[in-house]
């Protein structure tokens, strides 16, 4: 005789886990504001207020043994009055750039702001006085950015003469440095002022090595093979660089080709410093401002 069978109890399905995803949804969503939350106050509040210097050894071409290692620190795009960019940090831009004892300084223009996001004019007396104190043995040189010009290039370049500071426009100044002798050119700034290569050039001998100093970039193409470096600022180095992306803000005509740092094109050199400031917006991201010093090499000491 066969026992009967016992009826199988019921099995409740399980209760979905709502309070365990629920966690982790919290949790994610807590991960991305705090990593959003950090790369905003990276860029918008620790990065702008940045300053170091950075070197670069390059060696253009027909520059020179004799002048092989020649120190040239290159500062642009100051924007003094910028969010976290004031005059405090102009002076330990001047310091910093004391300390690393270049042979030349150079300036690349826009020192002042004009429009950016939550700045505070500056005067240019007030931004040359601190410029003063900058100091190399083969002298201090500037040339105008584009910020200067809208504002005034009379009164910008007043207060820097003022301060002892030479503007270089279309033409050019004869420096010595251990008897051997190169020539700077300083170009006017290419969207607001006249330009004249030919005149800056004009007295130079065929074979003198020579540094073209300017604000943008944008002149390259126009610079003939006998200069050995052109010097520029202008684009900030685009301010911000998302690896894969780029460099997403250029003021250049011709995209990231001359977005920042050392450019060789048909054997001609250039070096874009990312300079010091914030215009438009005050963000850097991945672009932290330098002081650019450049180590000069002679193309036969490679």
């Amino acid at each position: 005789m066969h026992a009967p069978a016992a009826s199988a109890a019921a099995t409740p399905p399980a209760a979905p886990a709502k309070p365990r995803t629920r966690a982790r949804r919290r949790i994610v969503l807590a991960l991305l504001f705090a990593t959003a939350a950090f790369l905003a106050a990276w860029a918008f509040w620790f990065e702008p207020a940045r300053c170091r210097v950075r070197v670069h050894e390059l060696a253009p071409s027909g520059w020179p043994q004799e002048l092989s290692g020649l120190r040239v620190a290159l500062l642009a795009d100051f924007h003094v009055g910028a969010p976290r960019n004031g005059l405090d940090k102009l002076r330990r831009a001047v310091a910093l750039t004391n300390a690393a004892a270049p042979d030349l300084i150079l300036l690349g223009g826009d020192y002042v702001i004009h429009g950016v996001l939550g700045g505070a004019f500056v005067e240019p007396r007030d931004i040359a006085a601190v410029l003063a104190g900058l100091s190399a043995p083969l002298g201090v040189y500037a040339v105008l950015g584009n910020h200067d010009w809208w504002l005034g290039a009379r009164r910008v370049r007043a207060a820097l003469e003022d301060a002892g500071i030479p503007v270089l426009e279309n033409r050019c100044v004869e420096i010595e440095r251990n008897g051997a002798r190169f020539w700077l050119a300083g170009i006017s700034d290419l969207l607001e002022s006249p330009i004249s290569l030919e005149r800056a050039l004009r007295v130079i001998p065929k074979d003198g090595p020579i540094l073209v100093l300017t604000h943008n970039p944008d002149l390259f193409p126009e610079i003939p093979a006998r200069v050995s470096l052109t010097l520029a600022g202008h684009t900030h180095g685009g301010q911000v660089h998302i690896p894969g992306l780029g460099r997403l803000i250029v003021p250049s005509k011709y995209g990231q080709r001359y977005a920042a740092l050392h450019v060789v094109e048909d054997g001609r050199h250039l070096f874009v410093t990312p300079g010091l400031g914030v215009s438009v917006l005050p963000l850097r991201f991945l672009v932290p401002p330098e002081i650019s010093l450049l180590e000069l090499r002679s193309p036969a000491r490679q």
